[in-house]
This record gives structure tokens, C-alpha cells and sequence, in this order.
């Protein structure tokens, strides 16, 4: 929790206007009790913290799961608070769940938006850059549809051991890419 509160604190003071979070995802919730119990706590820790800075907040997740921490319901209702960084925070958020949603919005009558404005997700801006600690190299189920022409940076090390370099490090990689967008 105090290594993503550096982070948001660090995304602020650089003029970063959005950022988007895993908190948990609903593949998480098949784990043992005691961590479903530890990672919905987290989530709330952190949002609690997370609300005294310059942000704007909006929790992406099925609310209508038992596995979504009642506390964080608010927040998934829409947007609080009026600061500079857009923070969105998946919580019980799962891939499928999310195009779901569209497609059911579709079936009822929501065609006349376009199919982005009918996800669950529909709040979060295309991402330009994910940055995956631990060495991953996977997507995870993360905002597939926002991520379409983002650029992975991976850093070996996992979260737990975060230092404010390795995202430094990570935005000037960034810098240097050639973002197409498929053009």
C-alpha cells in the first residue's frame, strides 16, 4: 500500500494526468480466504489514503459480487473527489465481466453508443504505457480494451520492492518509443 501511494504521489508531482491500478481481480477471488480478506482490506486501506491527495477516484469492479468490499461502493457508483490525477482502481474487475457488460448494454437497446461507451470501464482513457513488476510479460486480463496499443515496460523486480527509479526509468523508455497507434 505505501509503495502505490508513492507512486500516485510521484504520478502527481509529475503532471501525469491518468493512471489505472489493479487492486484485485476477480480471477483473485478463487485464492484462499485469508487472501480475498487481505486484498479487499488493501483496497480500502488504500483508497482511504489515497483520497487525501489531489486525485479523482473511480473503482472499476462487479458490485454486485460478494467479493466487492462494501466500503468501496461509493466509489464505483462515479468519480470522487475533483484533483489533478485521474486514478482508476480495478476492484473484483474481471475482463470478461467488463465486455459482458457491453454486450448486454447492446442487447438492450444501448446500441446507439458505440460498444467502448458500454463497458464497465468506459470511464478509463486509452492507456499509452503498462508497467508490469515481477517480470511478467502478460496482460493479466487488464483492461483489454484500453491497452489495445499500449507499450509493456517490465520490471524484474516485484512490486513489494518498488523504487521511485524504476518508474522513472520506465517513463523514459517510454519517451523514446514511436507510438503509431497502428498507423
Amino acid at each position: 500500500m505505501e509503495r502505490g501511494l508513492e507512486m500516485l504521489d510521484q504520478c502527481i508531482d509529475l503532471g501525469i494526468e491518468e493512471v489505472s491500478v489493479y487492486g484485485f481481480t476477480m480471477d483473485n477471488t478463487k485464492r484462499p480466504r485469508e487472501q480475498r480478506i487481505a486484498f479487499a482490506e488493501a483496497c480500502v486501506m488504500f483508497i482511504g489514503s489515497a483520497m487525501e491527495r489531489d486525485i479523482s477516484l473511480r473503482v472499476i469492479g462487479d458490485v454486485t459480487s460478494s467479493m466487492f468490499p462494501d466500503e468501496l461502493r461509493t466509489y464505483a457508483i462515479e468519480r470522487q473527489g475533483i484533483g489533478k490525477l485521474k486514478v482508476n482502481m480495478l476492484v473484483n474487475y474481471g475482463w470478461n465481466w467488463d465486455i459482458q457488460t457491453a454486450i448486454c448494454a447492446c442487447g438492450q437497446g444501448g446500441g446507439k453508443q458505440g460498444f467502448t461507451e458500454l463497458l464497465a470501464s468506459a470511464d478509463v482513457s486509452r492507456i499509452d504505457l503498462v508497467v508490469r513488476w515481477g517480470g511478467m510479460r502478460r496482460l493479466s486480463g487488464f483492461l483489454p480494451i484500453q491497452c489495445v496499443y499500449s507499450d509493456f515496460f517490465v520490471v524484474e523486480e516485484f512490486w513489494p520492492d518498488y523504487q521511485p527509479e524504476q518508474f522513472h526509468e520506465a517513463l523514459r523508455w517510454y519517451a523514446k518509443q514511436d507510438v503509431t497507434l497502428g498507423g
